[in-house]
């Protein structure tokens, strides 16, 4: 195309001037804008020709044959209605394309006489150009023709394709197409440790610590490698409320495949009917499966009884403190009463669970906690729940491997509900889960009416849309956990716990209930007169990591006079109870180094950590115990040394 000369320096009225004005682009090539035949007091049409300017030197060509149009000079613009438009984009409004009918759009005398906006390619892309239709309405249609317009005549695209948006092809040119594809690997798929190597780094730490220590902490556990591929996946990027063949996004095909997998594994791995049990498998958490179920089954104020916390109970359950501050939000929203432990025994004491029930009469009552260590009685909470006509819940978040495994008593054989974490003995992804029961409760009283309401509950009452990432490793660790050699793991799992609480016993350690049926323990501090805290830091300092808790008769949960220990995550290490043994006398060394540093300096015994060549020479001890064990997830030898 040749090149225009510049536009005129004043204004004129004659139809037959025309106004130009140009700029060369990069290539060499040229856009041009042509009006003609159309009366330029039509706000369209003038918005139009100067929406055609670039803000990246793109070439560009006004032409007006029909008068009455000033010139444009560098400097100037014209005002026009509505946002601006992005540089190389055409906005058109909604009307029929070129070739239609103008009746009823308010048609000006015009009528079909147009203005066409030409787009040449460099040489480089010369298999296509694009052309724009206007209307005296300002209709757009593009036009895309084979060649580069060689013979000047564009091949019309079919009447009903009338794009509202023209983009600017010279903003992709073939050239560049390498480049963003080399973009998007830059960004997308470097590895972290380049990414962002600080970030990485505290991560190797994290890594190298697990490998070095005792873990103890009984609601902590060590996940395989299949889980971790599952949740480091690409299926965090998919949005899915909803439920299986029921999402507000499209795009869920696999998706629900997955979720329905992990639906079907969960029921299996619990040796439930799925004709008679169902299960949401989305809650983030078992604190949020539980207050699901409560908004999902109970009004405002509704009552709700649970284990007390300072009694093994969990804070989701329901918790006051003793000035009265409603810590949860099953306290806030509904009214909450716990029962508790015989005040000898540490054993629930059913007789008064069921006197105060009678009393209070609450609406669901839960059975499940977060450090009993003795079996659950499910069969005298479901004659008192038929007393009161409650529901019965069990939060069996803590038991739930030795549920599947069948090494315990199973809450499904009496509860109407039943929530559990996904992780803790499970040894799957962090999140939670709701069993519920569904089909025909009688013939005198129908159908269950759990599953709609649980799980309108959980989305969108609760929670937005589930971490599909998270499912798919749900449903790795369930079908793990249908495994034999899973069955063996939580055998092992409980040996352990008996030898290490042997072990303790041994030395002189007090527990709780004197021991253990499950697979933690809580070993009472109070008769060696140290600090929970202070033996939990000195055991960090060592390697060892455990918890401090409340036990039976202490006035605060954070200032608590016991000890939580489990023992999953060591077992899945691959510990036995000779090794169990020894950590039994690891905690025990500790235990005497907290009593020494608490007596040298009560009040600020930390600072001699660091100088204690007791201590570390513990440390020592323990760091060569942990890093003889192989660790799940990761091989060993990975990492940094």
């Amino acid at each position: 195309m040749p090149a225009a000369s510049p536009p005129p320096a004043s204004s004129t009225n004659d139809p037959s001037q025309s106004v130009q004005r140009q700029r060369m682009s990069e290539g060499g090539q040229l856009i041009s804008l042509q009006s003609s035949g159309s009366s330029l007091s039509d706000p369209i049409q003038v918005e139009t020709a100067m929406q055609i300017t670039s803000r990246d030197g793109t070439q560009l060509l006004l032409h007006n044959n029909t008068g009455g149009f000033s010139p444009v000079t560098s400097t100037q613009r014209l005002k026009r209605k509505g946002p601006p438009l992005e540089s190389g984009q055409f906005r058109t409004p909604t009307y029929p394309s070129s070739n239609q009918s103008m009746a009823g759009r308010n048609s000006s005398p015009s009528g079909g006489q147009q203005s066409q906006v030409t787009y040449q390619q460099p040489s480089s892309r010369a298999g296509s150009q694009l052309a724009v239709n206007q209307t005296a309405h300002g209709a757009f249609r593009a036009i895309i023709t084979a060649e580069q317009h060689q013979n000047g005549i564009p091949r019309p695209l079919p009447s009903n394709m009338t794009p509202r948006v023209g983009a600017n092809l010279n903003s992709y040119p073939a050239q560049d197409h390498g480049a963003r594809k080399r973009a998007v690997h830059d960004w997308g798929n470097r590895p972290l440790a380049e990414v962002d190597p600080d970030l990485w780094e505290i991560m190797e730490k994290e890594k190298s610590r697990q490998w070095r220590g005792i873990e103890l902490i009984a609601s902590e556990n060590f996940t395989s490698l299949a889980v971790f591929e599952a949740l480091g996946s690409h299926l965090t990027n998919k949005y899915s409320e909803g439920l299986p063949g029921n999402r507000y996004y499209k795009g869920n095909e696999y998706i629900d495949q997955i979720e329905s997998l992990c639906i079907s594994r969960a029921l299996a791995a619990f040796h439930l009917d799925p004709e008679k049990w169902g299960v949401n498998v989305q809650p983030y958490s078992c604190s949020s499966a539980n207050f699901a179920v409560y908004t999902a089954l109970l009004q405002p104020n509704d009552r709700i009884m649970g284990l007390d916390v300072l009694s093994g109970g969990h804070v989701s359950h329901g918790y006051h403190t003793q000035s009265g501050k409603k810590i949860p939000a099953a306290s806030i929203y509904f009214q909450t009463l716990p029962f508790k432990v015989h005040p000898e025994t540490g054993l629930i004491d059913y007789e008064k669970m069921e006197e105060i029930a009678l009393l209070y009469r609450p609406k669901i009552l839960i059975c499940g906690g977060s450090s009993y260590p003795r079996e659950w009685n499910y069969a005298r909470f479901r004659q008192v729940a038929d007393k009161i006509n409650a529901v019965l819940m069990c939060d069996m978040a803590h038991v739930s491997g030795l549920v599947a495994a069948q090494e315990c008593l199973s809450p499904f054989d009496y509860c109407d509900v039943v929530t559990t974490t996904t992780h803790k003995s499970l040894r799957g992804p962090r999140g939670g889960m709701v069993f519920f029961r569904k089909g025909l409760k009688s013939a005198k009283e129908g159908q269950y009416t759990f599953e709609k309401e649980i799980n309108i509950a959980v989305h969108p009452t609760i929670q937005g849309g589930p971490h599909n990432n998270h499912i798919a490793a749900l449903a790795a660790a369930l079908k793990q956990a249908c495994s034999a050699e899973y069955k063996e793991y939580i055998q092992q799992v409980k040996k352990n716990a008996q030898a290490l609480a042997e072990g303790l016993k041994r030395r002189g350690c007090k527990l709780v209930t004197d021991g253990t049926d499950n697979h933690l323990m809580l070993w009472d501090l109070r008769p060696f007169g140290i600090s929970s805290s202070l033996f939990e830091e000195v055991c960090e300092a060592c390697h060892i990591t455990v918890n401090k808790n409340a036990v039976y008769g202490d006035s605060s949960s954070f200032q608590p006079g016991g000890i939580r220990i489990g023992t999953p995550a060591m077992t899945s290490r691959g510990c036995n109870e000779g090794d169990f043994d020894l950590i039994a006398e690891f905690l025990h060394r500790a235990m005497q180094l907290t009593a020494a540093l608490q007596k040298e300096n009560s009040k600020q015994p930390q600072r001699l950590f660091g100088s204690n060549s007791e201590i570390q020479a513990l440390r020592a001890k323990v760091e060569d115990f942990a890093t003889a064990f192989e660790m799940p997830g990761f091989e060993s030898s990975a990492v940094r040394q």
